[in-house]
């Protein structure tokens, strides 16, 4: 774990930086491919899954080491080409766990998060899951896992091949030439976030675009189709908590209130977006049945919350870092706390930025777990007297910002500021 912090401490910068310059190449070229919530939206959505990691929250029904020391019929080198065979063995894995995400009504659960932003950036590519508690995809490893590669190579690829998804989340480079053939390109990625009918469930591929040319699921972007970003279903709300689980709890309600037992079980694995025949007439769910029909959703924040909530979101990656670099000090139940406390502090700070009154409530109870943190531990998970001061501080300060806030601007209408 202390070796994945590391890492995520030098990535995270280098993101940020990326996500930076293209919002500044996007002003040059009097491109929209920004707004304030949504971006704020997508970071926090990113802070959320690195905590996830952080505080554990995975169950692996069966792991690789495991796998490669009890199935592995070689025992392959530590060579270069065992290096890219691996590399290649995960994005044929990726390709998969990606397709079937889509495809099956609970696992689309684990994924909605990726899709949900109405736009597509570099910002959107944050937008991680915590909802995806057990690896369900172990089965995929098998192949690699019998030839040999060794659970060091894999451990040391898998980083490099997520990270490299990042880049082709972008408006703002066009065709690629000869490397269409290739990789997944920023081109091929429109297609796949698109919702219009003609991109639906296409290019599913993460790295090696030839698993969605040998699969029949490939589809070229088109230039009289400009792509529409987002889910048929929108999220309707910028709290990244909310609409990790906002699926899930739909299909809860379906097997709930459906009178077939029958339907009560398959809900779960019927496709995407499967409902009961009496559930759909007694509890319609409004969707766009075409992309034409898309309207943005826009909570409408004043300049101030907008300014507010990007100070917010900089003080919890600077929590964020510290819980990083104070994980190896930390007992397995302190960083269950820090996490914990930091994942309410987020559905707060973006639900006002939903303006909504639910935030004062998480804001306030936010506070009580703090200021009780604080008493137990004698202090702020290692920081000194200044620290923990500062800490309080801010505790303080956000409750008070988040009551004039709810008082100014929940019910009230704001006209649009930085959109």
């Amino acid at each position: 774990m202390e070796t994945y912090a590391a890492v995520l401490a030098i990535a995270i910068p280098g993101f940020v930086g990326l996500i930076v310059i293209e919002s500044i190449v996007a002003r040059i070229m009097d491109v929209q491919v920004n707004r304030a919530a949504d971006t704020i939206s997508s970071l926090s959505s990113g802070i959320t899954n690195t905590l996830k990691t952080l505080m554990g929250l995975a169950v692996v029904i069966l792991s690789y080491q495991w796998m490669v020391e009890n199935w592995a019929l070689f025992s392959l080198p530590d060579s270069w080409w065992v290096y890219a065979l691996a590399f290649i063995g995960l994005d044929f894995k990726g390709y998969w766990s990606h397709r079937w995400n889509h495809k099956v009504n609970l696992f689309w659960n684990r994924h909605i998060i990726h899709h949900s932003s109405e736009e597509f950036n570099l910002s959107c590519a944050l937008r991680q899951n915590i909802s995806a508690i057990v690896g369900i995809y172990f089965f995929l490893y098998i192949p690699m896992a019998i030839i040999g590669v060794p659970a060091k190579v894999v451990a040391f690829i898998a980083p490099i091949h997520f990270f490299s998804q990042f880049w082709y989340h972008t408006r703002l480079i066009g065709r690629m030439g000869f490397l269409e053939y290739i990789i997944v390109t920023p081109s091929h990625h429109r297609v796949h976030h698109a919702i219009n009918d003609e991109y639906l469930d296409k290019n599913f591929s993460e790295i090696f675009i030839i698993w969605d040319k040998l699969f029949g699921t490939f589809q070229k972007e088109l230039d009289t189709v400009p792509p529409v970003y987002g889910t048929k279903r929108p999220a309707g709300t910028w709290n990244p908590i909310l609409i990790n689980f906002m699926h899930l709890w739909s299909i809860v309600q379906d097997a709930w209130r459906t009178r077939s037992w029958w339907d009560k079980l398959r809900v779960w694995f019927m496709p995407t977006g499967w409902r009961p025949a009496d559930v759909v007439e007694r509890y319609p769910i409004p969707y766009y049945k075409h992309a034409s029909e898309q309207r943005k959703y826009d909570s409408r924040p004043s300049m101030a919350l907008q300014w507010w909530s990007v100070a917010q979101l900089l003080i919890h990656l600077a929590f964020m870092y510290h819980m990083m670099f104070e994980i190896a000090d930390l007992s397995f139940g302190q960083i269950l706390w820090y996490g914990a406390f930091l994942m309410v502090s987020i559905f707060a700070y973006t639900t006002l930025l939903d303006r909504h009154q639910l935030s004062l409530w998480m804001e306030a109870f936010k506070f009580v777990v703090g200021l009780g943190l604080v008493y137990l531990m004698n202090g702020w998970f290692g920081l000194g007297a200044v620290g923990t001061w500062i800490v309080v501080g801010y505790l303080v300060l956000a409750l008070a910002v988040c009551f004039a806030f709810v008082r100014s601007e929940v019910g009230a209408k704001v006209p649009m500021a930085m959109n």
